[in-house]
């Protein structure tokens, strides 16, 4: 029985160690937009021109929150509409992404540069990247 005890200390170690390991879900939405998003929507989300349109302020994300893991992962070749103004570029799709990493960039853009978004949660993004039409 004083076996137990000793491993109760022991794992909850183990567990604070991985929840470490997987980083502040902000700092790493950051990160990966940073790597991923960044060249093309900027570091702070404005968008370039008439060519990428801007993330921060951005009516569309809250237009079609439903749709973002799908575009974010598989990218989008649709016109839209952003604050009034129309983008025909395409935007390439980040496949590898993981659902948690393309969970952590979506809050991460929903609360950056002033926007205020609800939270994604994981299991709802990966229910929501079953249903992409790709």
């Amino acid at each position: 029985m004083s076996n137990i005890h000793n491993l109760i200390p022991i794992a909850a170690l183990s567990l604070l160690s991985l929840a470490n390991c997987t980083g502040e879900p902000q700092t790493e939405g950051k990160r990966l937009y940073v790597h991923y998003c960044a060249n093309c929507h900027l570091e702070d989300g404005r968008g370039v021109g008439a060519l990428v349109p801007p993330l921060a302020g951005a009516d569309y994300l809250h237009n079609n929150r439903d749709a973002l893991p799908c575009i974010l992962v598989h990218g989008l070749a649709d016109t839209i509409y952003v604050n009034g103004q129309l983008y025909a570029e395409q935007m390439p799709g980040v496949e590898s992404l993981s659902h948690i990493e393309v969970t952590n960039i979506l809050n991460y853009i929903g609360n950056a540069w002033g926007n205020e978004s609800a939270l994604f949660i994981p299991d709802q993004v990966k229910e929501q990247l079953k249903t992409c039409d790709h």
